[in-house]
């Protein structure tokens, strides 16, 4: 091996050293760019342990030197690994071949140690000796161990005392460029992709838990604050970092200062005046700025447990509802959509009046899923507006809206159920039947009836007369009953013809589908009958009522 490459392997140790150094500062030891790091550092140990048995670097105040060669640099007081391990006493370090992983690992700690904020009464020195190293030793100047209370205080007055004299100016200017010489024999070893991924989970991981930290600081200085002006400040910064957490996705963090913030608004001792603040905070969680954020996590693909939107939810203001109207439309994955209307399910009952806008919007499905959220809601104030949507111009928005009248009933239900049924769209008219079935009252029954017995019944479409009847044996009694009998014998004078055999099949249909075993009788002796329809419809009527199919 070249003195040139034995210069550059020496060095190589000390980067590596000194990268470590911080990192170990960084990073748990369980972290892979700890790991990574530690096995890197070994690597360049190995490096020069294979053309050497030993690598004895001499320490100076601000250099480190390998056989006379400098290998290592630094003017600065701080982040000096040279005026680190001088100041005391170290001035020999030996790492021999036979260098332990585990080893090198516990020498790299000690030189990563804070001193002043972590060891107050030790040293590097001390802590290499406690170790008692089998390939690492070292050589201390046994003047400043025997002087250990005044050294720090020489050492500092001599690097003064050099940072003061005027050669050193020169010096230090002729060191930079030594300096810059040094980095270019250095190989800088690149971050891979994995390095770098790793790299920025720790850091949203960190910024994580620096926002747990700051929101503790808040929660505390709010129970220190006194005037006006410092609730008005802490609600700045309480929505800053509703904000900051929303914006990296942290979800729990946000219900984490909601949950928080409204355990002191259930504080009957809590003044009045202060929770005017605490509501401003919470209102502004579900201002258009943080809806909007919410969004772009729902549809950013991002893996959600279903408790954390619904934990946020339920601590969502009615002003939300507005917010979450807003990216309905917007939202492009379908579990999206559907998280944004479970939200205004749960939130939308706290302001009707609000969620029902949501009807005059230009685009049908938005138009679609507020029905479909007023429908779920129950609540029967929604049947004034639904009302008004029934004339939409898209086909699937009137079904949606027959559908949600039916379940929810009201004023102003039948009479407008009633004129669904003379829609142009077979689809509509068979959901108002439909509708109609669901309510099951008295009115809901007679418009049904009266249908089936007008003289234009006869003209609509089999299925759709099918439909009538299957909805007509909703009503399990002694009238409907009579009806769907008489219908079934009215052989020949009953609408006439094949469209009068289509009547008399459904009717047969729906004896089957009333569940009353006094029809079987009937049905049979519509069994031979010369109508392959109605044959057909009354087997499988009698099968139906004798096995309960």
């Amino acid at each position: 091996m070249e003195q040139q490459d034995d210069i550059k392997a020496s060095k190589e140790v000390i980067q590596a050293i000194l990268k470590s150094k911080k990192m170990i500062r960084m990073y748990p030891s369980n972290n892979p760019i700890y790991v990574k790091t530690l096995e890197d550092t070994y690597a360049r140990f190995g490096d020069f342990f294979d053309y050497h048995e030993v690598l004895l670097l001499k320490i100076r105040q601000n250099d480190i030197m390998w056989e006379n060669e400098q290998v290592y640099s630094s003017a600065e007081k701080e982040d000096n690994l040279a005026l680190f391990l001088f100041k005391d006493g170290l001035r020999e370090l030996t790492f021999k071949k036979g260098l332990t992983a585990e080893e090198m690992e516990e020498f790299l700690k000690i030189t990563a140690t804070d001193f002043e904020r972590d060891v107050l009464d030790d040293d590097i020195v001390t802590l290499l000796w406690e170790k008692d190293f089998q390939n690492i030793q070292h050589v201390a100047d046994d003047v400043i161990l025997a002087d250990e209370e005044n050294y720090e205080v020489n050492a500092v007055e001599q690097i003064a005392e050099a940072a003061n004299d005027p050669d050193n100016v020169m010096k230090a200017y002729q060191d930079a460029f030594k300096e810059d010489e040094v980095l270019k024999d250095v190989d800088i070893v690149p971050l891979t992709d994995k390095d770098l991924q790793h790299l920025m989970q720790e850091l949203e991981r960190d910024a994580m838990d620096k926002t747990k930290k700051l929101v503790d600081i808040l929660f505390e200085l709010m129970y220190l604050a006194e005037s006006r002006n410092d609730f008005d400040d802490l609600s700045v910064y309480f929505m800053s970092a509703v904000e900051f957490a929303m914006t990296q996705g942290d979800i729990p963090m946000v219900t984490s200062i909601l949950s928080r913030l409204q355990n002191v608004m259930d504080d009957a001792n809590v003044d009045q005046e202060i929770k005017k603040y605490l509501r401003k905070i919470i209102a502004y969680t579900g201002s258009d700025a943080i809806i909007k954020l919410l969004g772009e996590i729902l549809d950013s693909g991002q893996e959600l447990e279903d408790k954390i939107i619904e934990d946020l939810v339920k601590h969502l203001d009615k002003n939300s509802v507005s917010p979450l109207m807003n990216i309905l439309g917007e939202l492009k994955s379908i579990h999206a959509r559907k998280v944004v209307i479970d939200a205004l399910i749960f939130i939308g009952p706290k302001d009707i009046m609000t969620l029902s806008k949501g009807l005059n919007d230009s685009r049908w499905y938005v138009v679609r899923n507020i029905i479909y959220i007023l429908r779920k809601i129950s609540d029967k104030r929604a049947v004034e507006f639904l009302l008004k949507t029934v004339r939409h111009t898209d086909i699937r928005v009137r079904k949606e809206v027959i559908r949600a009248l039916g379940e929810l009933g009201g004023g102003g239900v039948f009479q407008t159920l009633r004129e669904c049924l003379d829609d142009p769209e077979i689809q509509v008219r068979s959901a108002a039947v439909r509708a109609l079935g669901t309510i099951t009252s008295e009115a809901a029954k007679r418009i049904v009836m009266d249908r089936i017995n007008d003289k234009t019944f006869k003209d609509k479409d089999f299925e759709e007369k099918k439909e009538y009847f299957e909805v007509l044996s909703h009503w399990k009694d002694k009238e409907v009953f009579s009806f769907l009998s008489e219908t079934l014998k009215k052989k020949s004078f009953f609408f006439g013809s094949a469209r009068s055999d289509e009547a008399r099949a459904c009717a047969a249909y729906g004896l089957g589908l009333l569940g009353n075993k006094e029809a079987i009788s009937l049905l049979q002796k519509f069994k031979g009958e010369n109508s392959k329809l109605i044959r057909e419809f009354s087997y499988t009527a009698i099968k139906r009522l004798e096995h309960g199919q």
